[in-house]
């Protein structure tokens, strides 16, 4: 059993299904609705938590009423939480979440970690005593430089979840040692993907993937370009599935090479797809 910190963003997510976003001015009646914890360290973290290994999700909850139920959430899947604010009064960032039937495709609206930021003192540095793997989403800045720089001293190897790109990354990059992005993750200066992979290989990321949707996963490893195909199916909702598949990539990095880890994960989060919100899958497994 593997331990992994997952670093980043906690969120109340209010996940609504219905036959289509509401329009300006518009009303609209959803089908079913879930509440659970969200974000992408936090997903990432119930999904390495699922596939058998301790997680460890550090984020800022609080003492707002707001950040039990997250806790409660958490609680449910042995998720256990390092509270990076612990006296921190207000509330945790709420993401409203609008899943459209039929396609799966999903609408979001959130303040994210912009108003919950902590700095580099906040980290304890016996944080990593018992760490194999780091996750970092890039919401805490600060605090993921102090990360950053403790796994390097231990060795503990750092995954980026690349979901989109934040000022300050680039002091995190030199000690990376996975990069997977989503296709709207572009650095200063690029434009497409090409450039992405040169920019961080520059930054001294050995092993860099660039995640599409349904389209084939781009990656480059040990100065090898290549791609992989994802299983195609009928999404029913894709929310969460980039955050699922950053937990899965954890999980099987530490037994595999980058590319069967890659393929693993693709196969984890196209199921996820199939189901409701971003627990259900689990339950189906």
């Amino acid at each position: 059993m593997k331990t992994g910190l997952f670093l980043g963003l906690a969120t109340l997510d209010l996940i609504y299904f219905a036959e289509k976003p509401p329009g300006e001015n518009q009303k609209v009646v959803a089908s079913d609705c879930t509440i659970v914890a969200g974000g992408p360290a936090t997903n990432a973290a119930v999904t390495f938590s699922y596939l058998g290994n301790v997680a460890i999700l550090a984020g800022v909850l609080g003492t707002h009423a707001i950040a039990q139920l997250i806790r409660a959430d958490l609680t449910e899947y042995n998720v256990k939480i390092i509270d990076l604010a612990p006296g921190r009064s207000h509330s945790p960032p709420v993401s409203s979440i609008i899943v459209t039937e039929g396609t799966g495709e999903r609408s979001v609206i959130s303040i994210n970690a912009t108003k919950s930021q902590v700095d580099s003192q906040a980290i304890n540095p016996d944080i990593l005593t018992v760490v194999n793997i780091v996750l970092i989403d890039g919401h805490q800045i600060p605090a993921s430089q102090e990360i950053a720089q403790l796994a390097k001293l231990k060795n503990i190897p750092i995954v980026l979840d690349g979901g989109s790109w934040k000022p300050g990354l680039e002091e995190i990059l030199p000690f990376i040692e996975w990069a997977v992005c989503s296709d709207n993750f572009y650095p200063p200066n690029c434009y497409n993907s090409e450039e992405v992979f040169a920019y961080l290989l520059a930054a001294g990321i050995p092993n860099i993937a660039i995640t599409r949707g349904e389209k084939p996963i781009l990656y480059l490893s040990n100065n090898t370009y290549g791609s992989i195909e994802v299983p195609q199916i009928q999404a029913t909702d894709t929310l969460g599935a980039g955050d699922i598949f950053h937990g899965a990539f954890c999980h099987y990095i530490l037994q595999n090479n980058f590319t069967d880890s890659l393929t693993a994960a693709a196969k984890v989060a196209s199921d996820s797809c199939k189901k409701i919100g971003t627990r259900d899958w689990m339950n189906h497994s």
